[in-house]
């Protein structure tokens, strides 16, 4: 059930493609109908970032806060929590995706644009009785039995706080800290374009419960190993810069390898922040980060200063995101990888 109608964001104005009423009314009540002893699985995407899972934690909470006691939350691949977000309140509710409730009475999604982000854990969205999707991403593809997508969100953090304002959830300090967490991390510590007035009210009221902005942003913007620095300081030595890309804009790029992790003793999600360092480029209005994930295999991360939509960039390549911000999974040398994005940006150029 999915009513693609529009609705007014907080300044006024009407933007297609956001969630009806009658979508929060079934998420509602899909909740609100479960018994007792229903069993509740949570997931986020792979390679979870703080949006993922404090989106994910943050609604578990709540969840809890309700009186649901089988609460169950995870994401594909190896259970690491990157070293940023292991203080965060709720990480007791997670377990391996070999642990997920194999046919909960309920499944809610978070983060994940498509079912491919979902991994091996993509089969409970037909075990489940219902299957519930919170996301922002514009490439979303519906594939939840009900879909809370609001592309106009800064991050799926505020789809979350939504649905637990409507099931009656009153925001404590640790659901606020999850949030906060999810809300930062997406709008860049409050720098990107998505961040509204609305945006700020949503961190005020979460500040109104005590948590620390100071303590939050140095343990998710500000520490890193002495390793992951160096480890930067080497991949940022091998960045390229390619002025006539992209129409002219402008690309710069850099890769890491499994080698370089391996070198300076790191684990994989450090090189998540590598692509704040490569998108300041002046002379670039794309930025491109490929790192390896397996051999002949990349993750990419891809960002716009405004003249270029990225987003479709990697939905031509098998990825998705947001118009400023995006990925995908790509093949072969790093080289190649990068080919296939150039031979894309002048397509995707705004107002081309």
């Amino acid at each position: 059930m999915t009513d693609r109608t529009a609705r007014p964001d907080g300044s006024g104005a009407v933007t297609a493609g956001a969630p009806g009423e009658t979508d929060w009314a079934a998420a509602v009540a899909a909740v609100r109908a479960l018994p007792p002893d229903a069993r509740i699985q949570l997931i986020c995407h792979v390679n979870p970032d703080g949006d993922a899972l404090g989106s994910m934690l943050g609604f578990g909470l709540g969840l809890r806060q309700l009186g649901v006691r089988r609460l169950r939350a995870t994401f594909p691949g190896p259970p690491e929590v990157p070293e940023p977000f292991r203080d965060l309140p709720g990480l007791d509710l997670l377990v391996p995706e070999e642990e997920a409730y194999p046919a909960p009475e309920l499944v809610v999604c978070f983060d994940a644009a498509s079912e491919s982000r979902l991994g091996a854990l993509v089969d409970r969205l037909e075990t489940a009785g219902c299957a519930l999707v919170l996301d922002h991403h514009a490439s979303n593809t519906m594939f939840g039995g009900i879909n809370l997508v609001d592309p106009r969100a800064a991050a799926t953090s505020v789809v979350a706080e939504e649905l637990l304002t409507r099931l009656g959830v009153s925001l404590d300090a640790a659901i606020a800290e999850c949030l906060y967490v999810a809300l930062t991390t997406d709008t860049g510590s409050f720098r990107f374009e998505a961040t509204t007035p609305a945006v700020h009210e949503l961190a005020a009221r979460l500040l109104a419960t005590g948590i620390r902005p100071g303590d939050i942003s140095r343990r998710v913007f500000d520490t890193r190993p002495f390793g992951a620095v160096r480890l930067f300081g080497e991949a940022l030595g091998r960045a390229r810069l390619e002025p006539e890309a992209a129409g002219g804009r402008g690309l710069v790029w850099t890769y890491a390898t499994l080698d370089d992790l391996a070198r300076h003793g790191q684990r994989p999600y450090v090189l998540e922040a590598l692509i704040d360092s490569v998108r300041c480029t002046a002379e670039a209005d794309v930025s491109c980060v490929v790192k390896q994930v397996r051999p002949g295999e990349w993750a990419v991360s891809m960002r716009s200063k405004g003249a270029v939509d990225v987003s479709r960039v990697a939905v031509a390549l098998g990825g998705g995101g947001h118009r400023f911000a995006a990925g995908f999974t790509g093949r072969g040398t790093a080289d190649e990888v990068v080919a296939g994005i150039r031979a894309e940006l002048d397509k995707a150029l705004i107002g081309a």
